[in-house]
């Protein structure tokens, strides 16, 4: 029988190549996998345990509650939307999460903090920062081109975001011999 499963902490790429080399591993069969799900056929119910362990054993946790899957594709859809660059949201954070998500913004929102215990713009902004961390260390653009790659109005906007943040200067960040980044699925 067909079964789908949603997972935490499945943010990238590399989290996919990982499943999928598990999934393989425990000859189950992988119908379908994208980033926070995947379909298997499921020939028995050990299928399951197995995959649970796995999964748990590679820092992955399965999402049961409709809630928890909820707040899991909407981390999701706000990682995609760092992952090609320049951002460039044709209308507002929240009319694009409420036409990927189906579901009125104000609904999706309290369900996010609830859980998160952090408002999904506030989350946004943690992500955007990491984004800004990976860029200062790619030294591929200055400050101003990072700025407008993440569609901050300005450097100096950026800049104090980052700084209220980070306690740290951009420029102090980009000197530092330790940079402090943080994994996509820890940030909160």
């Amino acid at each position: 029988m067909e079964k789908k499963l949603f997972i935490k902490n499945m943010v990238c790429n590399r989290c996919i190549t990982v499943i999928k080399n598990e999934v393989a591993g425990l000859g189950i069969p992988l119908k379908h996998i994208e980033l926070g799900s995947i379909v298997y056929e499921e020939r028995s119910k050990s299928d399951f345990d197995q995959l649970k362990t796995v999964l748990e054993n590679n820092g992955f946790e399965l999402l049961l509650a409709q809630e928890q899957r909820l707040v899991e594709q909407l981390k999701i859809e706000l990682i995609k939307l760092l992952q090609t660059l320049p951002l460039r949201l044709e209308k507002t954070l929240s009319h694009h999460l409420e036409s990927v998500m189906g579901m009125d913004y104000s609904k999706i929102s309290k369900i996010f903090s609830s859980n998160e215990h952090i408002t999904i713009e506030k989350y946004f902004i943690k992500l955007k920062l990491e984004k800004v961390k990976e860029l200062i260390q790619l030294q591929e653009y200055n400050f101003t081109e990072i700025s407008q790659l993440l569609d901050y109005s300005n450097v100096n906007h950026l800049s104090s975001l980052f700084k209220k943040e980070t306690g740290m200067s951009l420029t102090a960040y980009k000197k530092g011999q330790e940079n402090k980044r943080s994994t996509l699925d820890q940030i909160t």
